[in-house]
């Protein structure tokens, strides 16, 4: 209901404050700022993941209270917001700009980004790191919606009664798949065929993964694809390589990182998706060892570390990475407990 508070407020936005007057450090980003809104970097991922949150828990518990009329509205902004993202008629409401010395912290032309072909799918000006994409057609993030859109519909029409809404949804969800499949797939010259990390339609696509998720990597974890897939895993292969320019391997460690924090450093979260997304023990064990023996002395996961020092490290407590750590070891130790000892 928070979450579906937020959305209402502005579905652009990435991050509130619980003080709705609050006017905080990126009040003046040249952008539709509003008090109790931190920053409006639009990401596609910051309306999945409610959907994702409410879809699970949802089927845990089989509660439907907190799908209210907040929640309701909010899966019409998701709706109408990745509708007015896809760019068919317009350039839509939404655009930014940031005085920065920073590139990856502001959006080109004119606050919109680069132009994009309205194939289908939908622009993500900003990747789930807070850097923004080059081409706006994110294809991990776009994987991620249509997995969120077929969730939000399965809630509207078994607890709502809402199939219109549903319908459209699913609708969506069945244009935006079939875009990808058309455009977001291309074809690697000694891989073969493998997913894009973003394109524009036009043609041009950017190859490289991202620690954070969406990503490429961690497709199977968010339900986007089967693990089993063969495009999937000719792309897994891609980003856990050095044709990858964001893998890391040094004597620390190897892994994926980011533009976010820079070469050399890599993000505990990839390793932790390598192990999730992976079917052959060794490579499971060998992931927890490596995450094991690069907390730096802390005890904790971090953002990043230096591929060849694990106490260089950014972010003493980083709150994403120590969850997903915890759920990892509670799934192994589900499924295969032997891996931890």
């Amino acid at each position: 209901q928070k979450q579906s508070k937020c959305i209402n407020i502005d579905p652009y936005a990435n991050a509130f404050y619980n003080d709705p007057t609050k006017k905080g450090e990126w009040f003046s980003d040249h952008t539709n700022m509003k008090p109790g809104i931190h920053e409006r970097k639009w990401e596609i991922d910051s309306l999945c993941y409610p959907i994702r949150l409410a879809y699970h828990y949802w089927k845990e518990t089989n509660d439907s209270s907190p799908f209210n009329e907040e929640w309701l509205e909010a899966q019409h902004k998701i709706y109408q917001t990745f509708v007015e993202q896809q760019r068919k008629d317009s350039l839509g409401p939404y655009k930014f700009e940031r005085t920065t010395s920073r590139g990856s912290d502001t959006l080109q032309v004119d606050g919109y980004g680069y132009p994009v072909n309205p194939v289908g799918l939908i622009c993500s000006s900003f990747r789930p790191s807070d850097d923004s994409t080059i081409f706006s057609f994110l294809i991990p993030s776009n994987l991620f919606a249509i997995v969120s859109l077929r969730q939000s519909a399965e809630i509207l029409k078994k607890v709502k009664n809402e199939h219109e809404l549903a319908a459209k949804m699913e609708a969506l969800a069945n244009e935006v798949e079939a875009a990808v499949n058309k455009y977001g797939i291309i074809d690697h010259p000694t891989l073969g065929r493998i997913y894009a990390f973003e394109v524009d339609g036009f043609s041009s696509h950017l190859m490289m993964d991202d620690a954070n998720i969406p990503s490429l990597l961690a497709l199977p974890y968010l339900g986007a694809v089967d693990i089993n897939n063969e495009v999937y895993q000719r792309t897994r292969n891609f980003v856990l390589s050095d044709k990858n320019p964001f893998f890391f391997k040094g004597t620390a460690a190897e892994g994926i990182g980011g533009p976010h924090i820079g070469r050399d450093m890599i993000w505990p979260m990839s390793i932790i998706m390598r192990a999730q997304t992976s079917t052959n023990d060794d490579e499971i064990r060998n992931c927890i060892k490596t995450l094991v023996n690069t907390h730096g002395g802390t005890g904790f996961m971090h953002e990043s570390f230096h591929k060849n020092d694990p106490k260089k490290f950014t972010r003493h407590w980083f709150a994403w990475t120590n969850t997903l750590f915890g759920e990892l070891i509670w799934k192994i130790y589900k499924e295969k407990p032997s891996l931890l000892q």
